[in-house]
């Protein structure tokens, strides 16, 4: 089974527009600005939430945080300027490729734009029931495991850590699931072995507590072979030790792999003077909400990620050059992403001729598109 075919299209929560006005002089940001995130308890709402506070205490602006249990339902507002901004993860990177659920005729690939990230002392990667009888990513094989719907970037970095331990979706029990959070109570119910996580996320502590445990099997740096399936898989992932999680301590750390979450993100089309206003209250703020939980300090300047693998948005290069943290081999490498999403939408305008109306036989056809044009400019397609 492929990990296209078990992801299934998600809904959508609507929020209200918000109005426009100037606040303080120091920033130009609208009365009330609006972030969709992840679901209630998670470690990307609760930083929103924490950031919000900061905001609101400096500016005097509210900071309204929307929940969505899955990348379509964060990112559709969005698209829709319901909310202006979006504390996503690696479905950012989905969404700019169009491709596994962005690649249908609703979506197909959008131009997407940073403004800041956070990389913590956590990973992200899968934990284990303890209870199980799980040592390894091998031992997976049989075993239950968690699958989102309409969330490619928890099922696709499920799919990388099957890969490491040599085992594909055929290996294990799918269990499937309508959002992050029932994933993980299914976890403590007992109706899942394994589940996608960062390592410091609320619900991972309910299952620490709980009678089952948590286990994170590891991905051994050393391990070549493990790591290339992995990243065959996966390729915005890195080696990243953590030493803050449930069950992990600077004293029992965790080797394994993380990517920047929570990724602060907009279109590329938003408002320039939002946008820059926005970056410059993240980053300005920093030290007014850095205590409110540990993950909080991913967001502090020499932990910011300005070589991903989505560019960042114009308004926020300014800012980011102002501080004098952004530089020309930056600034190269965020161009080619930028020339990439344009090979991407080219691309996907040449699907309208085609006339396809069977869905899957869309998908199909888009990604055969897409790997031919990719490959022509140069570029690695990842996934056909």
């Amino acid at each position: 089974m492929s990990a296209r075919s078990i992801i299934k299209l998600g809904g959508f929560i609507a929020v209200l527009a918000v109005p426009m006005a100037a606040s303080a002089a120091e920033v130009k940001l609208p009365d009330t600005v609006a972030w969709s995130a992840y679901n209630t308890g998670t470690t990307g709402y609760n930083q929103s939430v924490a950031i919000g506070k900061a905001l609101k205490d400096a500016y005097g602006i509210s900071l309204r945080v929307v929940p969505g249990k899955n990348d379509i339902s964060r990112l559709q507002p969005l698209m829709r300027n319901k909310v202006q901004f979006v504390a996503n993860g690696a479905g950012t990177f989905f969404a700019s490729e169009g491709v596994f659920n962005f690649a249908s005729r609703e979506w197909g690939p959008t131009p997407l734009r940073l403004l800041a990230s956070a990389t913590s002392d956590a990973n992200l990667g899968v934990a284990v029931a303890k209870d199980a009888g799980i040592e390894t990513f091998a031992d997976l094989k049989g075993k239950r495991v968690a699958v989102v719907r309409s969330s490619p970037a928890l099922t696709i970095g499920m799919e990388a850590m099957l890969a490491f331990g040599g085992l594909t979706w055929d290996d294990v029990k799918i269990v499937q699931f309508p959002g992050y959070g029932a994933s993980w109570q299914g976890m403590v119910n007992g109706q899942v072995d394994a589940a996608f996580a960062s390592t410091i996320s609320g619900p991972t502590k309910k299952l620490e507590a709980s009678p089952r445990g948590i286990h994170w099997p590891t991905l051994p740096a050393d391990d070549k072979e493990g790591w290339q399936r992995l990243l065959k898989v996966a390729p915005y992932f890195i080696k990243h030790t953590a030493t803050a999680g449930s069950g992990i301590s600077p004293d029992k750390p965790h080797v394994g792999a993380a990517y920047p979450y929570p990724i602060l993100i907009t279109r590329a089309d938003q408002d320039s003077g939002l946008v820059y206003s926005m970056t410059k209250s993240v980053h300005s703020q920093y030290a007014n909400y850095e205590s409110a939980m540990p993950a909080m300090k991913g967001w502090a300047t020499d932990r910011q990620t300005f070589q991903w693998a989505v560019p960042y948005h114009d308004a926020a290069i300014k800012y980011w050059k102002e501080a004098g943290v952004w530089s020309s081999e930056m600034q190269a490498h965020n161009d080619n992403l930028v020339k990439r999403q344009g090979v991407l939408a080219a691309a996907w305008k040449t699907m309208a001729a085609k006339n396809i109306s069977d869905d899957e036989a869309f998908k199909k056809s888009w990604m055969e598109v897409r790997a031919t044009a990719l490959e022509k400019d140069g570029f690695n397609p990842i996934w056909k």
